[in-house]
Formats: C-alpha cells, structure tokens, sequence
C-alpha cells in the first residue's frame, strides 16, 4: 500500500494508535470512529488504511502489545526466592506496571466484549499466561504449607482483581505515593493468602 507522501511510519504509527487508546478510553470502541482517530492525528480518514486495516485491528493491535509489554516485563524479573518474596514481587510489579498505563488497562477489561471471536481468544490466551505466573506462585505456596487457599484459580483472580483496582482511584498528585500504595496492597494480599 502506498503511503501518503510526506508521513514516516515509524512516527504516524505510533501517533494513531496513542489517539485511538486515548479516544477508546474516553469514548468507547463502539463509539469512535475512524474518522475521528483521523482527525486527532490531523490525517485525512482514508490515510489511516496505510497504517491498519480497520479499526478491530487497531483494537486487537493496542490489547495484544499491552498484554506482551505487561509478560515481556514480567518475565524480565528474577525468578528466584520463597513463595511470599515472589508474590511480594508480584504485586509491586502489577501495581508499578498498571498505574503508569491506565488507558491501556480500561481498555483491556472493558473492551474485550468488541474483539472478534478469534482476536478475543488470543487476548485471552495472553491473560491466562499472566494470570498463571501468579497462581503458580500461589500454588507452590499452598503446597509448602506458607499460604491457606481453598481454590487456587479464585484467589488468582480476586488478586489480580484487587491489584489492577487501584488504576480505577490512584492519582499521581494525591495523599499516598506509588511506595505507599504498593506497601498496603502487599499487606492487605499477604495477610489475605498466609497460612
């Protein structure tokens, strides 16, 4: 496809896919459109099809590399220690890593409901690759008798739940600071799992 003369990939990208995490997270998905993704990035609508075939490609496109940066990162930390300083880990790295994207996380929970079938099989996949990373280390917890869980995929998700809560209400000029936040999530996780 012929791009418009003038653009540069590596800039327009990355400008579209920022308007349309912005307008999704305000708007809604099903109601922006791609003339208005067009218009924040100052093209006409019809350059857009240069950089994305449609707009559940954009979508698909902004859920798939948060949930990749989210594992890449994730993955990137050491491995090693007791069941305890790795959910420790766990959840200062959740909170750090979500409180720096709120966009990209409203969006990955409230739009999956617009992915396509295929693209919302995908995006789950990658959910249940980082949502094992954190029931394997509650398992190994259970089974070296350090954490009391009655099921080990519920306590999973109610972590995860609690934990990406906190982009719904933090704000980065109010009473606590990240350190703050993540000292009483820890807390409040730790005395939630122990035995």
């Amino acid at each position: 496809m012929a791009r418009t003369q003038g653009s540069h990939s590596q800039i327009t990208g990355p400008r579209i896919r920022s308007a349309a995490l912005k307008l999704f997270s305000e708007r809604g998905y099903a109601a922006v459109s791609m003339r208005q993704i067009a218009s924040e990035v100052g093209l006409q609508a019809g350059a857009l099809y240069n950089y994305t075939p449609d707009k559940q490609a954009l979508l698909f496109s902004l859920m798939k590399g948060h949930m990749d940066e989210l594992l890449t990162a994730y993955r990137a930390l050491p491995r090693g220690g007791t069941p305890q300083a790795r959910l420790e880990t766990f959840v200062r790295f959740h909170i750090a890593f979500h409180l720096d994207r709120p966009e990209a996380v409203f969006i990955s929970y409230m739009e999956l409901r617009n992915l396509t079938p295929e693209n919302f099989a995908l995006i789950e996949e990658l959910r249940g690759a980082y949502e094992t990373e954190l029931q394997t280390i509650l398992t190994t917890g259970h089974d070296q008798g350090d954490f009391a869980l009655t099921d080990s995929k519920i306590s999973t998700m109610a972590v995860i739940a609690m934990l990406t809560g906190v982009t719904t209400w933090y704000r980065p000029k109010g009473r606590l600071s990240v350190d703050q936040v993540q000292d009483i999530y820890w807390d409040m996780v730790r005395k939630a799992v122990l035995a």
